[in-house]
């Protein structure tokens, strides 16, 4: 691989790490809205994991209020017009209720000629209760102080070595209490259960750091 090929590389390995470290939610989906890539944000707010909204319809994931809003964006595609588009939404919520909220489609490429994807951001505007309160006035779930911050530390980008050192516990402490949480959600892996603690309303969406519901 020559060097320039491999500093592409280097660069796309770079951007996709901060695409899953970004706490809004967004993905890359086709001209005609199939997903190709969500990161954790996104994935959160469909309670499921990223590998598992490929190849879904994001249009059909959060459903549009106004049906015209979307066959004036899809003819504006066609004529490959490249401006910003903003779709109004709503989508029902891990835990139950609705949520609403206002989808932003930028088409990307390498050239004007190419057929572009779709770099679509979700920005939530309702739905859950002032105070932190999860979807549809339901309490987040519960969790021991500790558990909510090896989450955050989890969702972070942290080791298990890292957790442990920032709790206060062992290695293999931090290992029961993701086990033990794994178990209660039905999470498949840890990917799954950061997804599953930002839907639960256990961490708070929309920081970075990530951070516990309700820390100061």
């Amino acid at each position: 691989m020559d060097a320039d090929r491999l500093e592409a590389v280097r660069w796309r390995n770079r951007a996709l790490t901060l695409f899953d470290r970004v706490t809004v939610p967004v993905a890359v989906c086709d001209v005609h809205g199939a997903v190709l890539l969500a990161n954790p944000a996104m994935a959160a707010e469909c309670g499921t994991t990223p590998g598992r909204l490929r190849g879904r319809d994001v249009l059909e994931l959060f459903r549009p209020r106004e049906a015209t809003q979307v066959e004036r964006i899809a003819e504006a595609l066609r004529l490959r017009h490249r401006s910003r588009y903003q779709v109004a939404v709503r989508w029902a919520a891990p835990g139950g209720g609705q949520r609403y909220g206002e989808l932003t489609a930028d088409p990307v490429s390498d050239t004007v000629e190419d057929t572009p994807a779709l770099l679509v951001m979700l920005r939530v505007l309702g739905g859950r209760e002032p105070g932190g309160r999860g979807p549809a006035g339901r309490a987040p779930a519960r969790v021991a102080p500790v558990e909510a911050r090896i989450l955050a530390l989890l969702a972070g980008g942290a080791t298990t070595a890292r957790a442990a050192r920032e709790t206060g516990l062992t290695a293999d402490g931090v290992t029961y209490h993701l086990r033990r949480l794994s178990a209660r959600w039905g999470a498949a892996n840890r990917t799954e259960l950061v997804a599953r603690a930002y839907a639960l309303g256990v961490l708070a969406p929309g920081v970075w750091p990530p951070a516990p519901a309700g820390a100061e």
